[in-house]
């Protein structure tokens, strides 16, 4: 698991929104990059409404949401449907390398777990919250401060 001050590991996958190289993101703009569970599960589209609703708020502080789960594409898609759409992709981890590069691997080897990690322009990790809860409203304020957001 990359730690503050260490760079991620970089990947191309596909998501939503085309293929994603997180290095061409970040080289642009900070990132949250936000593992979650399932697609559809209520703390899973808890976690992700939270970033739609603040999404105008971390796009102002020169970031962008790039949401990662082991689902399927068409899975990702029907899930997108389903609630509106998202304004930011949601990455198909379908062979469980990226997870399992960024630590967040479940015990049982089938999906992620719930983390976030804020990453700067340069690749390197700010902040992490391992264990993300989306319920917590100070781990929300927590990605928001490594952001810049000045509380």
């Amino acid at each position: 698991m990359p730690g503050v001050g260490e760079r991620v590991p970089d990947f191309t996958l596909p998501s939503t929104q085309g293929q994603l190289q997180l290095s061409q993101v970040y080289e642009t703009r900070q990132v949250v990059l936000a593992f979650y569970t399932e697609d559809a599960t209520p703390s899973c589209t808890q976690e992700l409404a939270s970033f739609k609703d603040e999404y105008p708020t971390i796009q102002e502080l020169g970031a962008e949401v790039v949401a990662v789960s082991v689902d399927s594409l068409d899975s990702h898609q029907a899930f997108c449907d389903r609630v509106g759409g998202y304004p930011f992709p949601l990455v198909s981890d379908s062979e469980r390398e990226v997870a399992r590069a960024y630590g967040v691997l479940s015990d049982d080897g089938k999906r992620s777990r719930r983390a976030v990690y804020v990453i700067d322009q340069q690749g390197v990790v700010v902040h992490a919250i391992p264990w993300y809860q989306p319920g917590n409203p100070m781990q929300l304020l927590e990605v928001f401060k490594a952001l810049g957001l000045e509380v």
